[in-house]
């Protein structure tokens, strides 16, 4: 296969069918949705046949039990896709919304349209659920879709695609509005991001590595998180129980996903009446804890904190605590620390709380809250394509209106510059 040739067709496909898309209603979007929907429960026998060829290879090639049962489709997997597709298409629709419209002196109106992307491209490992929520995402928001999903799951992207295309057919939308890679070749990746006549933008979901790499070798602008490094801090004005419920929920809800916290800090006036409960809380959970020396004076027993911890994102059951002076030190060590994702204050000082919403730079700043709140789902978005932490274009979950841009429109009747 001619990579590079490959690639060129697949940019000019999605791009003529991204031109298709922007004719088409509310309703059409809708429509190929729950057409979509219909399809993939339809064929799960498929979906699941498929499947079990990624699961062999992946058994075969030394997966871990972890990563095998991220990359399974089971029937509730299939179902959950069906349904999250039909949340999807229930959401408001973003493109073509007009806001700040206002006259100007000359007699003209100015307001702001939503407008899709174009087309976007998405680059994701293991979850084959991913291939399909993507796809409703960027239908949604009038964008074509370009999906490269890993290697690990093959059959089942190309399987899901299958039905992607049936209910695009069923409405009569092109195909190419979702084209998932049918080759595992790398250098149809390097191709990819470096497609900028025919993709507005990549969408790279991974670990820390494949992130990086998109980035630095992408000359298509990307939205990207390098990694979750999660901060909250325990004022001296905290509310206890608030305190325990929050620290200890946002860690162990779930361990493993970008908004658990990593790094806590605890202002040195309250810590000897929140570490000793907490600390034992998090060692009843089976938390590994790591902590600096004022932390390890006022808990025994605990492992020694090193400056790589502050900045590590484990995605394990491991929690590096620091005590510092006071809410000054706390936004000094998170800014200089946090990866710009998610921190959160405990705190009845509502100065101290409206500082840190200030100060700390961050996509979402949170107060008295979990900060495994940060998702698109919480956030009533109803869907989300990833987390970025960048500040252009979007910042935090990225859903519908994050797919989107924005461009001027005037409305006039004649009128002229003098």
């Amino acid at each position: 296969m001619d990579i590079k040739q490959y690639m060129n067709d697949l940019g000019r496909k999605a791009r003529a069918a991204s031109r298709i898309l922007n004719r088409a209603e509310t309703a059409d979007k809708n429509n190929a949705l729950l057409a979509i929907a219909d399809a993939l429960e339809a064929k799960r026998e498929l979906l699941k046949s498929e499947n079990a060829k990624d699961l062999s290879a992946g058994k075969a090639s030394g997966l871990d039990a972890a990563m095998l049962d991220r990359l399974a489709l089971t029937d509730d997997g299939i179902n959950g896709m069906a349904e999250g597709i039909r949340q999807i298409a229930a959401l408001a629709d973003p493109v073509g919304e007009i806001a700040d419209m206002k006259y100007v002196p000359s007699g003209i109106q100015i307001g702001k349209m939503r407008v899709p992307l174009g087309v976007v491209g998405i680059i994701y490992e293991s979850r084959p659920n991913v291939t399909a929520d993507a796809a409703a995402l960027c239908l949604k928001s009038g964008n074509a879709a370009v999906l490269r999903g890993g290697k690990e799951a093959i059959h089942s992207n190309k399987a899901i695609a299958r039905c992607i295309h049936d209910g695009l057919r069923k409405v009569g939308l092109p195909e190419a509005l979702v084209q998932v890679l049918e080759t595992t070749d790398r250098a149809a990746v390097s191709e990819m991001i470096t497609m900028p006549a025919y993709i507005d933008v990549i969408i790279p979901r991974g670990g820390k590595g494949l992130i990086e790499a998109i980035s630095n070798g992408a000359s298509v602008p990307v939205i990207k998180h390098l990694d979750g490094i999660c901060h909250i801090y325990i004022d001296d004005q905290a509310d206890i129980e608030k305190a325990l419920r929050v620290a200890f929920n946002s860690k162990t809800q779930r361990y493993g996903t970008c908004n658990t916290l990593e790094n806590l800090l605890v202002a040195e006036g309250i810590a000897e009446q929140v570490l000793p409960e907490l600390c034992g809380m998090y060692q009843e959970k089976g938390v590994e804890l790591r902590g600096c020396e004022t932390t390890r004076n006022v808990v025994a027993g605990l492992n020694a904190a090193t400056d790589e911890d502050w900045d590590t994102e484990y995605l394990a059951p491991i929690l590096s605590i620091k005590v510092v002076k006071d809410l000054d030190e706390a936004i000094e060590f998170i800014n200089e620390h946090s990866s710009g994702h998610t921190e959160s204050i405990i705190t009845e000082n509502y100065t101290r709380a409206r500082r840190f919403l200030r100060e700390i730079d961050s996509s979402s700043v949170m107060i008295n809250a979990s900060t495994r709140f940060a998702d698109g789902f919480e956030y009533g978005l109803g869907a989300e394509i990833g987390i970025s932490t960048d500040k252009f274009h979007a910042r935090g979950p990225v859903g519908l209106e994050g797919l989107t841009s924005q461009k001027y429109v005037v409305l006039g009747d004649g009128h002229i510059r003098n």
